[in-house]
């Protein structure tokens, strides 16, 4: 113990009285001090590096979920759009096969009313109509659908609106006006009615028809 407060004494008054030890005790104190920050700093670094490396982990993972989910969304929209391609393909059908049907019924209906009329598409750069013909003084003016709405009415007196102001030439004094459907809803006929529209389906009239 005398030995250690010797050694004690010996130091301290090394310290006040050596300046050459006094700054080298000291410089060996403050490497001291900076290990345990670099110790401390390492140790922060280190827990930055994992948290990093955590990251990058979770952000490959979410990249690559990304990646599956735009796979997933490309193959929904392939389906979708194969779906879409087959409807629109089996209403085009649908519409030319009406088309045809409506040809052929009002063509033989007006010819036992003693009208002999050829029916066609007519196809102008603002106006479409897929029933149209004329015979002398006579011309028929109309659509087929599938399913007729009032839209549909309101439609085609629009178009004869237009005909009468732009294209009287495709006129003749006296019209008919016949729209041809297989399904037909009670506000359409009643205003089909009303505009003077001759509505039939295969089997047989929906509104008045016209006079021989």
């Amino acid at each position: 113990m005398k030995n250690i407060n010797k050694l004690k004494h010996e130091i301290l008054n090394l310290l006040k009285e050596d300046l050459e030890f006094r700054y080298a005790v000291a410089g060996l104190i403050g490497l001291e001090e900076i290990l345990k920050r670099l110790d401390k700093y390492g140790e922060i670094l280190i827990k930055h590096t994992e948290e990093i490396i955590k990251l990058r982990e979770d952000f490959k993972e979410l990249r690559e979920e990304q990646i599956k989910l735009r796979e997933d969304f490309n193959r929904m929209f392939k389906a979708f759009d194969n779906r879409m391609n087959r409807i629109e393909r089996t209403l085009e059908k649908l519409t030319l096969d009406i088309e045809d049907e409506a040809k052929e019924v009002i063509e033989g209906r007006l010819s036992k009313m003693g009208f002999d009329i050829k029916l066609e598409r007519l196809e102008l750069p603002d106006l479409e109509l897929n029933l149209y013909g004329t015979n002398g003084n006579l011309c028929v003016i109309g659509e087929a659908t599938v399913r007729l709405g009032l839209k549909e009415v309101e439609k085609l007196v629009k178009a004869v609106d237009k005909l009468i102001k732009e294209r009287p030439d495709l006129l003749r004094p006296k019209k008919i006006l016949a729209l041809y459907t297989s399904l037909a809803t009670e506000v359409a006929l009643k205003e089909a009615e009303k505009e003077g529209i001759w509505v039939l389906k295969a089997t047989k009239d929906l509104t008045k028809p016209p006079e021989a």
